[in-house]
């Protein structure tokens, strides 16, 4: 793999494995193989981190579906793993390599140049910026329009996601996983159209559909008019390829 290549594992719901040229990313994990989803096959295994450099687990925030205290096995087989966890993140023992953080903030943790920004809901979303490459990983920031709500709490959720993403404005994406919650019925669109309209990310990766693969071609139909890709996850476990 060259450099300004990925290839993008979406694993189930709201994680990904992404491996650029020189580091392994994982997103959000949780252990979708008890969730939903009958017989699948595990990626993430103790084979697949034995001899494994540069592993980093980022976890948006402490909600079941984003977070799984399983990531934390994965040393064992790879004791060199480092863990970046939304400070809502409670453990019950201390764990090495493990940096907490809030919105807000920039680090850098070897190579990585990690960027943190709010959330419509608990935790952070991240961008990262590794081996030539901008990731953005948006957590639970999304534009949460729930058809029962008043028009007061739509408002407010509305110009709270608008505000949040308009910081990345400038930020050359080249690849971003964004919500698009069929829970939200008609409009579970919305912020994946913000997104695209307003950051114009290189590839858009939908998230946060649980096992109802059909969002993200319904997705790619509806907002095929703009100049972004939109990855059709069709299955767990697909893989996308991505070259700069």
């Amino acid at each position: 793999m060259s450099t300004r290549k990925a290839k993008i594992t979406h694993l189930f719901h709201s994680s990904f494995l992404v491996e650029t040229e020189n580091h392994t990313l994982i997103f959000d994990y949780f252990d979708y193989t008890c969730h939903h989803i009958i017989n699948s096959s595990k990626i993430l295994t103790s084979d697949f981190f034995n001899n494994r450099k540069n592993v980093y687990v980022f976890v948006s925030h402490s909600h079941k579906d984003h977070f799984d205290p399983e990531i934390f096995q994965w040393k064992e087989s790879n004791p060199d793993i480092r863990y970046i966890l939304s400070n809502d993140v409670e453990l019950n023992e201390q764990i090495s390599d493990t940096y907490f953080v809030s919105k807000n903030e920039e680090t850098k943790i070897d190579s990585l140049k990690i960027n943190t920004y709010g959330s419509t809901d608990l935790g952070v979303s991240f961008l990262i910026e590794v081996d030539g490459l901008i990731i953005f990983h948006s957590g639970d920031l999304n534009w949460w329009h729930w058809q029962n709500d008043s028009k007061e709490t739509q408002s407010k959720e509305e110009k709270d996601f608008k505000s949040e993403v308009d910081k990345l404005i400038g930020k050359k994406i080249d690849m971003a996983f964004v919500p698009a919650d069929p829970r939200l019925q008609e409009f579970y669109y919305l912020a994946c159209k913000y997104f695209i309209e307003t950051i114009k990310p290189k590839v858009l990766f939908p998230m946060h559909f649980s096992d109802k693969f059909n969002i993200p071609k319904k997705l790619s139909k509806k907002l095929q008019h703009l100049d972004t890709n939109i990855a059709v996850i069709t299955e767990k476990n697909k893989e996308f390829l991505y070259k700069k």
